[in-house]
């Protein structure tokens, strides 16, 4: 049999990659641990949510036409809303993927005249085209909808005092992106969450507070939900869907909200009544099941990489010491060939497509030109190991996922063997 050490170097990795790995691993043991105790803590917060609502095979039987009386959606609409402590929530694969719940959540709630607020600075680049901020057929502001920011304080946190000066009366919804996106800002723990739609809250009781929630759930113990947000919204393609969700996205929240999210979905009239689950609901419902030890390998990966390229100069975000509130690890090398190079690593250590060699190209939605390795069952899946990262200063890559620790430490080894390969790193 094979010694682990020697399979790693069938797979390309060299003794000295493999030895300084092993020097940062051992010193993550204690901090491997507590994601391990918060692991625990949501896997058994899923499972009761599953045996309150009664979950049963049935629910797991293919539906398709209109939908009406779809047990097993109705039922996992039911098993969200108690995960996420929410009246409502709607779970569907109609959603096609993060975007476009967003989209849906910020189309359905707001009206000709309202006005939107980000005051976490810049939106993820694609709900750019979404607001109107680059012009987009049907975007908001083709619809009269304004929309104003306030960005962070050079420390990374919320700028207060101008949030309350950017808050009027045509101010219906304010929008909070939890994870960094395509910047170098920190993530937001859902503690900071809570403070910030708290501050909103007292000076205009009936906004609403929306929480992008992609790549945050289950890596604490609470979700923005249970400090206030009226709706969390995500993609079951990144941790809620534990690579086993083909499709899909979820709102979660008040129950008029996700009414409003319901009508705009479908139609008005029709709602949550109509949209076969079309055979998907087990992968949905395993998936969910899955997420949150799912959610532990990919943060592994991301503390273990941080903790990698910090001790090798490079700025990181989060830094190796951190507490973590997303899934996501920026590293900024400086120069595209280093972006380029831990990308095209990540591709290598992928048990699909691993023989491709992923390039920059212009990317829908984005501003610049964008590389994303991802060899991944589900197309696009970031729960799984992937990376990704725009071709502009200052040339940072962001990775995420690995349905296990064991792949996202292959990955990580992996990149760090490329970027020595290309003489770009140096480890002794």
């Amino acid at each position: 049999m094979l010694e682990t050490k020697e399979q790693y170097k069938q797979l390309g990795i060299s003794e000295e990659v493999y030895a300084f790995g092993e020097k940062i691993e051992q010193k993550l043991k204690e901090r491997f641990q507590k994601v391990d105790e918060v692991a625990e803590f949501n896997q058994l917060k899923v499972i009761q949510a599953m045996q309150e609502r009664r979950v049963s095979e049935a629910c797991f039987n293919y539906a398709s036409g209109y939908g009406y009386n779809d047990l097993g959606r109705d039922t996992l609409e039911e098993v969200y809303a108690s995960v996420f402590h929410t009246e409502a929530s709607l779970v569907r694969p109609q959603i096609t993927c993060g975007t476009h719940a967003l989209a849906l959540a910020l189309s359905a709630n707001l009206r000709p005249g309202d006005e939107l607020l980000s005051p976490a600075g810049k939106p993820y680049d694609t709900l750019e085209e979404v607001i109107g901020i680059r012009e987009s057929k049907g975007s908001l502001a083709e619809y009269g909808i304004s929309y104003r920011q306030v960005d962070l304080l050079p420390n990374g946190t919320f700028d207060y005092e101008k949030i309350e000066k950017a808050i009027t009366e045509k101010t219906k919804l304010v929008t909070i992106q939890r994870s960094k996106g395509y910047q170098t800002r920190p993530s937001f723990s859902v503690t900071q969450i809570g403070e910030l739609i708290s501050f909103v809250k007292k000076i205009k009781p009936d906004v609403i507070c929306m929480v992008d929630n992609c790549y945050g759930e289950f890596v604490e113990t609470i979700e923005p939900s249970d400090v206030g947000a009226d709706m969390v919204v995500g993609s079951l393609i990144k941790n809620p869907g534990g690579g086993l969700a083909p499709i899909g996205g979820y709102i979660a929240g008040k129950n008029e909200c996700i009414e409003n999210c319901a009508y705009r979905l479908t139609s008005p009239g029709l709602g949550k009544e109509v949209g076969a689950s079309l055979g998907v609901m087990q992968s949905f419902y395993q998936g969910l099941f899955l997420s949150p030890t799912v959610v532990s390998g990919a943060l592994k990966g991301a503390i273990f990489a941080a903790n990698i390229y910090e001790q090798l100069g490079f700025p990181v975000i989060p830094n190796g010491s951190e507490s973590r509130h997303d899934i996501i690890q920026a590293v900024e090398f400086g120069t595209p060939e280093g972006v380029i190079a831990f990308c095209q690593g990540i591709q290598a250590a992928a048990p699909v497509d691993s023989y491709v060699t992923p390039e920059p190209w212009a990317m829908p939605g984005y501003d610049s030109d964008v590389i994303m390795a991802a060899g991944a069952f589900v197309q696009g899946s970031s729960i799984e190991l992937s990376a990704d990262g725009p071709i502009k200063p200052p040339y940072a890559v962001y990775f995420q996922g690995g349905l296990t620790w064991t792949h996202a430490k292959l990955g990580i080894l992996m990149s760090l063997e490329k970027l020595v390969q290309a003489g770009l790193v140096k480890l002794s």
